[in-house]
């Protein structure tokens, strides 16, 4: 199946290089382009697109705010963002993954690599770059921000034990085949952890149980979930 992708930049040179990439793979296609946020949210909405590419600096509506109103956006369930910058920096790793990103890469990133995290976000899978370790996320997303995370407690009580010990181990960076081996199960039934613990706890992908695992203290920084 056709991955369906928007490119959302502002800069021509940097969109006609974008587009021809992307088509060049068989199983992705350009659907539309946006010069802005408030027309990327409108686009997200018009061309049905699997995969928003979103640049973060952008005139009338940056980027990181268009993410959120397309994550935000009920009748785009299943729309993934994949922030794209020359500006990666701790600040901004941390506002795209609390503004629903799924992934966030550098644009010095290379070809094959950009052409592969469309592939992941698209399936629902967190995509971070190397600069956005797993430590960084962790000291950052531990800190409290304000009410938007109140009901995360009661919504992990929802979880069984062995959800919870996947939750963690999403939250640690490990894909379904690594939790699998860590636990003596099978790819599917890790997968069908992770699909339940997203579904009970809201989350639209594995970035948002990241964010979610650090910001209830089911994982903290100076507890490593890998252990």
């Amino acid at each position: 199946m056709t991955i369906r992708v928007l490119l959302a930049d502002d800069q021509n040179l940097i969109r006609a290089g974008f587009r021809v990439l992307v088509d060049s793979a068989p199983d992705l296609e350009v659907v539309g382009e946006a010069t802005t946020g408030v027309e990327a949210v409108a686009l997200a909405r018009t061309t049905r697109a699997d995969v928003v590419l979103m640049d973060i600096r952008m005139p009338e509506l940056d980027g990181l705010e268009a993410t959120r109103q397309i994550t935000e956006d009920e009748s785009l369930v299943g729309v993934r963002v994949l922030i794209l910058t020359t500006f990666e920096v701790d600040e901004y790793v941390l506002q795209a993954l609390r503004a629903g990103a799924s992934g966030f890469l550098g644009k010095g990133v290379d070809p094959a690599e950009l052409l592969d995290a469309i592939r992941v976000v698209a399936r629902g899978d967190a995509l971070l770059s190397p600069v956005a370790t797993k430590g960084l996320i962790a000291r950052f997303l531990s800190q409290p921000e304000d009410s938007a995370t109140a009901n995360v407690p009661i919504q992990l009580e929802t979880l069984t034990e062995r959800e919870r010990e996947v939750l963690m181990l999403v939250a640690a960076g490990l894909s379904n085949d690594a939790i699998a081996e860590r636990l003596v199960v099978s790819p599917l039934t890790a997968k069908t952890h992770v699909n339940r613990a997203m579904a009970k706890l809201g989350a639209r992908d594995r970035a948002q149980l990241v964010v979610i695992a650090y910001q209830s203290g089911l994982v903290r920084p100076s507890e490593p979930p890998s252990r």
